[in-house]
């Protein structure tokens, strides 16, 4: 089943990307793999996945030696400053960067293995309380300090959007990232090349996709409900 559902969430991302005018290439699916066993992850490698997104440090040390070694693992979940040693030069891309502090630990890390690790800030575009993130209005002056980094390479931005009953009604927050991302993307600021845009998930990434995602995060619409619940 993990194969047909991999291939359907294809298959509707290429039917998004119609819909807006642009190639399915310019998308990348992440089969998100959290709390999920290694035989339903190699199952959607077998169906073609290669990009796959793990919430917690751990799950990705345990996962990766005993999977194929040309899977891309993506760092999409809060990560705290004391576990970034353990994922600097496993994580293709840290999805979730969402404080000033972080990033410092990431260049401190990185520049301890002579590694550029590359890295999106996260946006917390809806304001939402709960989730972690930049706002808006304070993301560029974060996204400058950042920059000045050397061994971390801002790739681009990251949002959440909020659970909502209709996809559609986060239709605006991917529409103000994406204009944010474009924004930034147009003043070259050194270091950050605004290539990644990461949003959506198993209930809205086709809109996502519509209104400019580069990457899209989907979990359950793959592989099915959490077996796991998460503290």
């Amino acid at each position: 089943m993990v194969a047909k559902h991999y291939h359907d969430i294809c298959t509707r991302m290429e039917s998004a990307c119609k819909r807006a005018g642009r190639l399915a290439s310019e998308v990348t699916l992440i089969a998100v793999s959290k709390t999920k066993p290694t035989d339903m992850l190699k199952e959607a490698y077998d169906a073609g996945a290669r990009d796959f997104g793990e919430n917690k440090v751990q799950e990705i040390l345990a996962k990766s030696p005993v999977l194929p070694a040309d899977i891309r693992w993506h760092m999409i979940g809060h990560l705290q400053t004391n576990k970034v040693r353990q994922v600097i030069g496993r994580a293709c891309l840290i999805h979730s960067v969402d404080s000033v502090k972080l990033a410092r630990e990431i260049e401190k890390e990185s520049r301890k293995h002579d590694l550029i690790t590359p890295i999106l800030l996260e946006i917390n575009v809806a304001r939402e309380e709960s989730k972690y993130g930049f706002f808006l209005e304070e993301a560029e002056a974060a996204l400058m300090e950042i920059a000045s980094f050397p061994h971390v390479s801002v790739q681009g931005l990251m949002t959440i959007a909020p659970i909502v009953e209709k996809a559609e009604e986060n239709r605006e927050i991917f529409r103000k990232l994406h204009q944010f991302f474009i924004d930034i993307k147009c003043k070259n600021i050194d270091n950050v090349t605004m290539s990644v845009l990461s949003m959506g998930m198993t209930g809205d990434f086709e809109v996502a996709v519509e209104e400019g995602a580069t990457m899209v995060r989907v979990g359950t619409g793959i592989f099915g409900e959490r077996q796991i619940r998460e503290n």
